[in-house]
């Protein structure tokens, strides 16, 4: 997941919270979906890629493929990141919307609440080969603990940090940092020689709130309540953000001019050899896709506070991944479902998940000997051991926008020099949970 349109996003949220309407492709009104046009799909996709025409290539052949084997025609579009949560939201309200499309794991119980995507009960998973063939931290993140999922998971991912063997051997820098206390002494070393440390999106909102709901693990903290209210103003959860700004503000890890990064810089930066480090979802495919060689790079787990990663406070990544969902009223109901089926195949998890270099959520797929790589060991190890769901509730997608914004706004902070103190993270993240909706 990326950036989410802030304002926009959250006003259409907002009213989703008052009244739900049935979406998708077809004519149908009752949210039941038909069969009323059963040769074409129009189909979704996230921008997994380094660019939207990457996307097109790694995904119209399978898309080519599925129509000779079906009949059925996909018509796609790559939805950027920073389009894609106010896009379906708007889809949601005004009926018109694709058949299929992808979402961000982290949105699955608000886009539930809508009411707008079907449900993938027992009957449903059976059509495309049983719930069974999914690892479990991929259905956690599906939608709210309980009810039927949302949605398929489609690409598993986690973050991790990625590491300039040369920049780091320059910099007399033996192993990469295992807490965020070597990393800032490690920052200086390779200051010294004249590069960067580490790059950060500072402007995009999800990627913000990713990072600073791993750091709130580390404080063993949440922005959530057990019973699922808004919590942004405990102690941890001030000091989670207030140390991930800090590696700009205090530590200067981070560059200013990161601050206004929001699509995909940090990578290009990172790929280019002018970073250090860079935090990163699945990577290993983007770098390669501009131009860097696979050992120009290493890949450890992203640092803790203290020790190494592992449960509790020791998280170090969110759960990452896209979903595959079906709006409600699609008008090709068995061919959605079909859809659904071939792109979770074993087959085509192995072709995508290779094309993105995430992991893929279905188990057979996933013990591949091509994802057994020391890449992907990191990012296997980090989702079975030290990886957290993001809050599977109504509003977590309210959450975002709020709380991301507000570390954006801490960030522009940073870079133009003002001081972000524990009262000014505090202020900015009490304001954040007044725009939460009240019930």
């Amino acid at each position: 997941m990326r950036t989410i349109r802030a304002a926009a996003a959250g006003a259409v949220v907002m009213s989703l919270a008052l009244a739900v309407t049935a979406c998708g492709g077809g004519s149908s009104t009752d949210g039941s979906g038909s069969d009323d046009s059963p040769k074409e799909l129009t189909y979704w996709a996230s921008n997994q890629g380094a660019s939207i025409e990457i996307d097109k290539k790694v995904l119209r052949p399978e898309l080519d493929k599925f129509e000779k084997e079906t009949g059925i025609k996909v018509k796609l579009e790559v939805v950027p990141w920073s389009d894609l949560l106010n896009r379906i939201l708007t889809a949601t309200t005004s009926g018109q919307g694709p058949d299929v499309l992808n979402i961000g794991n982290t949105w699955s119980a608000s886009l539930q609440a809508t009411g707008g995507l079907l449900p993938w009960d027992d009957a449903n998973f059976a059509k495309i080969g049983g719930r069974d063939r999914f690892v479990e931290s991929a259905l956690g993140s599906t939608g709210t603990q309980g009810k039927a999922p949302a949605a398929v998971p489609l690409y598993s991912m986690a973050y991790a940090l990625y590491y300039n063997k040369q920049l780091l051997a320059d910099a007399g820098i033996s192993r990469p940092p295992a807490t965020w206390d070597q990393l800032a002494a490690d920052g200086k070393k390779i200051q010294a020689k004249g590069k960067q440390v580490l790059g950060a999106e500072g402007a995009n909102v999800s990627e913000n709130v990713h990072h600073v709901f791993t750091f709130a693990k580390q404080h063993g903290a949440d922005f959530f309540t057990t019973e699922g209210k808004p919590d942004f103003t405990s102690d941890g959860a001030v000091s989670a953000v207030k140390q991930y700004v800090d590696l700009m503000a205090k530590d200067k890890a981070i560059p200013q001019g990161n601050a206004e990064y929001g699509q995909n810089q940090s990578v290009s930066d990172f790929a280019k050899g002018k970073t250090a480090f860079l935090l990163w979802q699945s990577a290993s495919a983007n770098l390669k896709s501009q131009g860097m060689d696979e050992d120009q790079y290493g890949i450890a787990p992203v640092p803790v506070r203290s020790g190494t990663p592992g449960a509790g406070t020791q998280v170090n990544s969110m759960v990452a991944g896209i979903n595959l969902a079906v709006f409600k009223n699609t008008d090709n109901l068995v061919g959605a479902t079909k859809f659904v089926k071939f792109m979770t195949s074993d087959e085509e998890q192995k072709i995508l998940n290779k094309a993105y270099s995430s992991i893929p959520p279905v188990a057979s797929a996933q013990a591949d000997p091509a994802f057994n790589t020391p890449a992907n060991a990191v990012l296997k190890d980090t989702l079975a051991k030290s990886a957290a769901a993001l809050p599977q509730v109504p509003d977590e997608s309210q959450f975002e926008t709020a709380v991301g914004t507000a570390v954006k706004e801490l960030f522009a902070d940073a870079a133009a020099g003002r001081a972000v103190t524990t009262e000014s993270v505090k202020a900015r993240l009490e304001k954040a949970q007044q725009q939460m909706p009240t019930k």
